[in-house]
């Protein structure tokens, strides 16, 4: 059962891989981009557009799903 549950969530953190990468390829991607680099110039912040947030959420949840897969149940 646990590995049938890794695999879904593989398959969750591969939609937010894509999800992000598609925002970052498109125009509010790039927007987001130019803008977040212009303020963090201004005041010297470290604002992080949102597309970077769903690649590393994505991956972090692909790491945990392949973990469960790999480990596999308990064998009572």
């Amino acid at each position: 059962m646990n590995k049938i549950i890794g695999i879904i969530i593989i398959a969750v953190g591969g939609v937010l891989i894509f999800k992000g990468a598609a925002r970052k390829d498109s125009l509010v991607g790039g927007v987001a981009e130019v803008s977040a680099d212009v303020a963090n110039k201004v005041d010297g912040g470290a604002r992080i557009p949102e597309h970077y947030y769903y690649i590393i959420g994505g991956v972090v949840v692909a790491a945990a799903g392949l973990g469960m897969a790999v480990r596999g149940g308990s064998k009572s």
